[in-house]
């Protein structure tokens, strides 16, 4: 691993380190491990002044070299699918701090989660609480787990990502709740032992976060009127970063994140509360390395053209997001020569596709073909999102300390 030591104030990419990008054939992800670091320690200090405890979203992310700094700072592991699960046992998670979420857990997944003992299974339905049982049942196990619910609140951000409104496809609607209770209690093989709530991703506005404690305090409510104990309640997560301004705001703000949760969040006596923490923890550490392939003049506007793709970094195809763009060379030249002036380009992919850009009218300097550019805040919903269409290579990941 490289290790180049700066300070938050400096440019994210020194020249050593450019230096060193140029070795490497791209595109590739690169991977600050002290920001990783940094933003994991904030995390655990912030959430632990309230005793609150953490899990890492592997949905996020699911890089090794990612997943041992995780692991080092504590947090559990939160994972949607079997191969989620196999890869946070692989790597060193205890069974005790992982959970299995997801809507559509097929019986192998279940399976295998029962052989590992992991903690919990976030369960989204009656019958998938009916084939857990049976599961659990023909493996001689009692499975721990916590119940979904839909909360019906408005997380305020890109309707693909929004999870806790009853048109989605998430959870236990509250309309639903007398029935699985009642039927519960005749699935011998489950034991309850928590609430788990998620209302959406990328919230930038803690009010929705406000709203959602409003909400888990009724539901909460609603159970201790039937005098059903509830051991653990897990908020989701959902936190946001400044896609704008990765380096000048490169954490976001715990403190007031999780001092929100403790505000508003009436719990009972012995109860824990859990999160769910993915693009807040390994966003800002991640950059796409990609090199202009060539320039190219159109009517309205000039293009440039690189050698990543959408099958690299989809979320501006898929969610239409914005993500910083930075020529690294031209500006690493900037203590030497003046920098050329500033142009505005399509920065687009070499895939089939139209929807194969990062960013209309990107204000760069003068670019040209060799250059390298730097997608930032690609470390959350790249590399794991990444596909071979058109029969493209898996790209690798570079690191630095």
């Amino acid at each position: 691993m490289m290790d180049y030591s700066r300070t938050e104030s400096q440019n994210m990419f020194p020249e050593a380190l450019l230096h060193t990008f140029q070795k490497y054939p791209t595109p590739f992800y690169y991977y600050d491990l002290a920001v990783l670091r940094e933003t994991l320690q904030r995390i655990k200090t912030e959430s632990g002044k309230h005793g609150f405890y953490v899990h890492y979203a592997l949905k996020a992310n699911a890089n090794e070299e990612v997943l041992a700094s995780v692991r080092e700072f504590g947090l559990g592991a939160d994972c949607v699918s079997g191969n989620e699960v196999k890869r946070a046992v692989e790597c060193g998670f205890a069974s005790e701090q992982i959970v299995f979420a997801g809507v559509g857990k097929n019986d192998a997944e279940i399976n295998y989660a029962l052989g590992k003992n992991i903690s919990c299974f976030n369960c989204e339905s009656l019958q998938e609480l009916e084939v857990i049982n049976g599961l659990a049942a023909t493996a001689g196990k009692t499975a721990q787990i916590a119940l979904r619910i839909n909360p019906n609140v408005n997380a305020n951000t890109h309707k693909y990502i929004t999870t806790g409104l009853e048109e989605n496809k998430f959870g236990i609607n509250l309309w639903e709740l007398e029935e699985v209770v009642g039927r519960l209690k005749e699935l011998k093989n489950l034991y309850l032992t928590g609430l788990h709530f998620h209302i959406g991703s990328q919230i930038t506005d803690l009010s929705s976060f406000k709203s959602l404690c409003l909400r888990v305090n009724e539901i909460q409510g609603w159970f201790v009127s039937r005098k059903i104990k509830i051991e653990n309640v897990n908020v989701g997560g959902g936190l946001g970063v400044d896609y704008h301004a990765p380096d000048t705001n490169r954490f976001p703000d715990f403190a007031a994140y999780f001092d929100l949760f403790k505000e508003f969040l009436e719990l009972r006596p012995g109860q824990q509360v859990h999160f769910e923490l993915g693009r807040a923890v390994v966003a800002q550490c991640g950059s796409l390395i990609s090199k202009v392939l060539y320039i190219k003049k159109g009517v309205k506007t000039n293009f440039v053209i690189l050698d990543a793709g959408m099958t690299e970094l989809i979320r501006p195809a898929l969610y239409q997001s914005y993500h910083k763009i930075e020529n690294v060379s031209r500006e690493d030249l900037t203590a030497k020569v003046p920098l050329p002036a500033p142009c505005k380009y399509d920065v687009v992919g070499p895939i089939c596709e139209s929807s194969d850009c990062f960013g209309k009218a990107v204000t760069l300097p003068e670019t040209f073909r060799g250059d390298l550019i730097a997608i930032r805040s690609a470390g959350a919903y790249g590399e794991v999102m990444a596909s071979e269409y058109n029969l493209r290579d898996k790209v690798k990941a570079v690191y630095s300390k």
